[in-house]
This record gives structure tokens, sequence and C-alpha cells, in this order.
């Protein structure tokens, strides 16, 4: 008999740090399976926030697919901050590289809806912008 899928989501963990717990008992996987290969394919990525594609299969198995960080979680930690501004446009609570600003949009565009790296990095700028954070060596 062919399986079936009979879930598809997409969650957020912490790199390396995915427990048991209410978001994946929905699926009806093999939990503790799911999270020691999650854990290990993500220990590289410590620290990092990872999104995953869990497809869920009626037998109980699973496959899944990673995908890069958030691009706001990326800004985060390359301006060196904890948050987002409060009051977007009006208040500035960091500021990043332009070498920064296109690293991300390199690590990004596997995920991007774009082949073009002007563009990623446009993407990347707008997120900053409603962040609070400035972009070092371009005209406001």
């Amino acid at each position: 008999m062919a399986r079936k899928v009979t879930r598809i989501t997409k969650l957020q963990f912490k790199a390396g740090q995915a427990k048991p717990g209410p978001e994946l008992a929905g699926l009806s996987i093999d939990m503790v399976g799911f999270t020691r290969e999650f854990n290990n394919a993500t220990r590289d990525r410590e620290g990092d926030i990872v999104p995953v594609v869990i497809t869920a299969y009626n037998d109980r198995s699973y496959q899944f697919e990673l995908k890069t960080s958030p691009v706001a979680s990326l800004l985060i930690k390359a301006a060196g901050i904890t948050k987002g501004a409060k009051k977007t446009g009006s208040e500035i609570v960091g500021s990043i590289s332009l070498k920064q600003l296109t690293e991300i949009a390199e690590y990004k565009m596997k995920d991007l809806n774009t082949t073009s790296l002007k563009s990623a990095e446009s993407m990347v700028r707008g997120t900053a912008k409603n962040m609070g954070i400035t972009i070092e060596g371009e005209d406001k």
C-alpha cells in the first residue's frame, strides 16, 4: 500500500534545540525521531532560527526540508540588537554595512522568489527599513 500525505506544515525551531511538543503532536509523526534528526542536521547553525517544512504520511513517517533563517533574525544578529523598532519609520535601533546586506541577500537567495541579487538585496533592505535598521553608506 502506498503511503499518503496526511499533512504538510511549516514550523520554526532554534537550531539544535527542537523538542517534542504540541506543535509536533498534531502531525502524528515519530516526534523523538524527528527532533533527533532535526537537531543533528542543524547543529552547525547553533543559535539561529531554522524554518522547516514537514511532510507527514499516514504510516507515521515523515520527510522534512530545512529552509534558510528568516531575514529579520539575520538582521538582528548582524546589527547586534535584541529586537526591531517599536515605531517603524521614526525609530532607528541599529545599522548594518552594505557588505552585511549583500551577505544576507546571498544567503537567502535559494528561498526567495528571485534570481537577481539586486532584487534580493532590495527585499532585505525593505525588511531592515521596517525594523529600524539603517544601511551604512547609503543615502537616506
